[in-house]
């Protein structure tokens, strides 16, 4: 999953998992998990939430699950002309979930959490301007038409972890913001740097307990910093530097965390609405030329841009809306506030200005996939990831929407 080609798995690099957390005081149940994959589409998400829920009895609106964005896993949808989505992968996905939900559930003992918050520079921003008013994701910031990146990173880096009573570490749920694309042009299956880093911390810690990779608002970053493109190593060395630098800094954050065995556990959840970014007469009529010419003259990558025009009309052509489930969970001091896009960085950085909580992680990519949702600046520049595509489909004011739900909710939260 991932790129505009199609790609073949050769071997197996490294295992991918489905990581889960259970949390109770009692009143409040939440399942947090976390999937090394790229996405997973809302009808699957309601579909396994559903069963979750008659298995173990924790409300479906009150299940977490996000991904990682690895682009070396499964084809988990359709987002490509010549390949189709992996329904045998999805069905066995969905049982391994709930079996996974079940034994977590199952093991749930009591026990103190604790939480830390630090930095560890994963990210940079990748989409670059030019000094004709355009922008591009990536580029060479050494041209002497480059006018600057066109928005911020985040290198906060926020820990949860639990512990039983005896002090043994059970799980622990980190939180950064970078596109999991280390080696994501490989031909091998990978979780990326958050694979990588959990297995440097079960290593250190000498178990193979839960880690659940959050990723946070990253839908304009990426593994490589565009200022110093002299500076760029191979997808896999840069894989194992970032999962060395994320485990590293959750050690360091475990040993300061604040430690807390009581306090709020509670779950709001609200369905944004928000209208689809209809292709212009002009965009579909340029779109059906380059189709129509084939992708051996059009080139692969203008042909499938073409194709995904074409698809984003057909699907919401007639009702040109789409509904984003937006989470907000309190865990003590800790905020988690979650959304199903690919978020530009900037407005999680809002989200997390406007917390009234100690500790706020954003998480994109959770319970479903509305592509990337860029900022103004995004859409005026233009490029990939700002264009009107299949997958960068939502209105211009999406993300500014998006962080004044997620800010309502979490005030929400804490006045309580």
């Amino acid at each position: 999953m991932g790129q505009l080609f199609n790609r073949v798995s050769r071997k197996v690099r490294d295992n991918l998992e489905a990581n889960v957390l259970y949390l109770s005081d009692g009143k409040t149940s939440v399942f947090f998990i976390s999937c090394d994959l790229a996405l997973l589409e809302n009808d699957f998400i309601t579909e396994v939430s559903a069963e979750i829920e008659k298995v173990t009895s924790v409300p479906a609106d009150a299940i977490i699950i996000g991904c990682t964005h690895t682009h070396a896993g499964p084809y988990t949808t359709a987002l490509l002309p010549d390949v189709p989505g992996d329904d045998a992968y999805l069905q066995k996905l969905k049982t391994n979930l709930v079996e996974a939900c079940q034994e977590a559930l199952q093991k749930s003992a009591p026990g103190i959490l604790s939480a830390a918050a630090g930095k560890a520079q994963i990210g940079y921003n990748r989409r670059l301007c030019w000094a004709d008013g355009t922008h591009s994701m990536y580029g060479d910031s050494r041209r002497p038409d480059f006018t600057g990146l066109e928005g911020p990173d985040d290198s906060q880096q926020i820990v949860l972890a639990a512990y039983d009573k005896e002090g043994k570490c059970q799980a622990i749920m980190h939180n950064n913001s970078c596109h999991a694309t280390s080696v994501e042009s490989a031909d091998f299956v990978s979780a990326d740097f958050p694979g990588a880093a959990r297995y440097y911390l079960r290593q250190a810690l000498g178990r193979d307990i839960p880690v659940l990779y959050l990723q946070g608002a990253s839908g304009d970053t990426s593994p490589w910093d565009m200022l110093h493109p002299e500076k760029r190593v191979p997808g896999s060395q840069r894989c194992q530097e970032i999962g060395l630098l994320l485990a590293g800094t959750t050690l360091h954050l475990l040993k300061t965390a604040q430690q807390f065995s009581e306090g709020f556990l509670s779950c709001l959840k609200e369905e944004l609405k928000v209208k689809i970014r209809l292709p212009t007469a002009q965009e579909l009529e340029k779109a059906r030329e380059t189709v129509k010419q084939g992708e051996k003259q059009a080139g692969r990558w203008n042909y499938v841009l073409a194709w995904s025009v074409l698809a984003l009309y057909e699907k919401f052509h007639q009702n040109p809306e789409e509904v984003l489930p937006v989470h907000a969970i309190r865990i003590g001091p800790v905020a988690v506030v979650t959304n199903p896009c690919e978020l530009f960085c900037h407005f999680g950085l809002e989200i997390k200005r406007r917390s009234p909580a100690q500790l706020t992680m954003v998480a994109q990519l959770v319970n479903g996939f509305s592509g990337y949702c860029p900022t103004i600046p995004g859409i005026i520049g233009g490029g990939y990831s700002g264009m009107t595509i299949l997958w960068t489909r939502l209105e211009p004011y999406a993300g500014y929407m998006l962080v004044e739900t997620s800010a309502r909710l979490l005030h929400q939260l804490w006045k309580k």
